[in-house]
């Protein structure tokens, strides 16, 4: 599998810019066979493979693409199926720049194999051919609950009854899925992709319980009651503030909040009109991929102007460079280097401006990342009918956590045992941003997964 000296890397077609901007779909075309085939067979088989090391989840990227340079998709899809709760989710929204395709040997000098793209590809064209994960049905006599229904509970509850355990879902929304339905805008996820896992789930055993929430709608201890263990995954939904004079006014909204207004719009569920933007300039400051998503789904509301405020460069953007390349094609303006001070209000109480003060990067810190430093005398403003705030999220804390004994950190974070993820509590695990803090997809996903394993191993004993 030499063809990486012949064949040049080929990234998945987008939609055109025109087009995309129009509507909610995704932008991505799925690899056709001989595309997956052609890239795969850029794969030089590493002897130690980097990005199956640098994935989290440890996927066996190096056989899958092999198999699928054989031809072989049943096997592909076995093997991409086994440690990942939802690969086809996963090469959709995970930052592979950032992990698997950032760390691919091809990088130095020749393209990384567009593993993102494969794996998407293994497990559409597996289902079209009929392809199912397998499940054994329950099995044995073990009930788990599962509080929330994001990545690491859906991942959780995978395992769980891959294990043959019957589990039970508590998710206090309409929907199920968590970020994945309500947070993550469906031009970088289809809605249908994530209802074809819940449906999968279902179809294995899984009893899900939407629109309840523990602690206000069922009791936690009666949950505990009517089971042989937990599982808590209720993310990091709580936003970050700046801090700064004005950023409580009407019209400065948390990136979350609208995102799930949309979407909810988007389902022709009833919302809050107050999130509709057309003919609006709206500033979002920060430079995440939640950042991102909020940008380019203003642009689809036909916003006048949409700009990003963030205080470091492009290069030290916290998200994805791919989908910071999707906002600049989508007409996005950017102002790097500058620092929220404050939120310019007129006389009604109402934001008008944001004031900024320019920043460069100084001196590296411990964890090697140059220190933002600012400019003094260059503030300056931006014009902004509509402010959102994109700084990142922290856990918001149950009140059920310290009635049972389950302890959280200094910032809210649920702490496990990081080896089992038992919580403090013996017999209810946690994982996800809920212990780790906003983080990524496919970390959630790593959680669930081991944290399923530690319950069945000890359930089956």
């Amino acid at each position: 599998m030499r063809e990486f000296l012949t064949t040049e890397r080929v990234d998945a077609t987008k939609r055109l810019v025109v087009e995309r901007t129009k509507d909610f779909a995704e932008i991505y075309e799925v690899f056709d066979k001989h595309e997956a085939t052609a890239q795969s067979e850029r794969c030089i088989q590493c002897g130690d493979p980097f990005c199956l090391n640098k994935c989290p989840l440890h996927n066996y990227i190096p056989q899958w693409l092999k198999s699928i340079a054989e031809k072989d998709l049943e096997f592909a899809f076995k093997l991409s199926n086994e440690p990942s709760p939802f690969p086809e989710i996963m090469g959709r929204i995970c930052p592979h720049d950032k992990l698997c395709e950032g760390d691919c040997t091809l990088n130095d000098g020749h393209g990384a194999i567009t593993i993102g793209s494969i794996e998407t590809h293994i497990t559409e064209l597996g289902f079209k051919a009929g392809y199912k994960p397998e499940f054994p049905k329950i099995t044995v006599g073990k009930k788990v609950a599962v509080i929330g229904s994001g990545p690491a509970s859906l991942s959780c509850a995978t395992y769980l009854l891959r294990s043959g355990i019957a589990v039970t879902m508590y998710e206090r929304s309409d929907r199920a899925g968590g970020l994945l339905t309500y947070g993550i805008p469906g031009f970088k996820l289809d809605k249908k992709i994530v209802e074809r896992r819940i449906k999968l789930l279902e179809e294995a055993g899984l009893k899900l319980i939407l629109n309840c929430e523990v602690g206000k709608d069922i009791a936690f201890e009666d949950i505990a009651n009517e089971h042989d263990a937990m599982f808590i995954g209720v993310g990091a939904t709580k936003a970050k503030h700046a801090g700064i004079a004005g950023e409580k006014a009407t019209n400065v909204y948390p990136a979350m909040d609208y995102l799930t207004a949309i979407q909810r719009k988007n389902f022709k569920l009833s919302y809050d009109k107050k999130f509709d933007f057309k003919d609006l300039n709206i500033v979002v400051i920060g430079g995440g991929d939640t950042a991102m998503d909020c940008l380019r789904t203003a642009k689809r509301e036909g916003a006048r102007s949409v700009t990003c405020v963030y205080r470091r460069d492009a290069y030290n953007m916290p998200g994805s460079q791919k989908e910071y390349k999707n906002a600049m094609e989508e007409g996005v303006d950017f102002i790097f280097f500058a620092s929220p001070k404050e939120v310019v209000l007129n006389e009604n109480g109402v934001a008008i401006s944001g004031k900024f003060v320019k920043t460069t990067l100084g001196a590296k810190d411990e964890s090697g990342r140059q220190k933002m430093e600012e400019v003094k005398g260059s503030e300056f403003k931006v014009k902004a009918d509509i402010i959102i705030m994109s700084l990142g999220f922290e856990p918001a804390v149950p009140a059920f956590l310290a009635e049972n004994g389950i302890e959280t950190n200094s910032w809210g974070g649920i702490i496990i045992n990081e080896n089992t993820h038992e919580t403090t509590t013996a017999g209810i695990y946690a994982g996800g941003d809920c212990f780790r803090g906003a983080d990524l997809v496919v970390t959630a996903a790593y959680d669930g997964r081991e944290a399923a394993r530690s319950m069945a191993k000890n359930l089956l004993k």
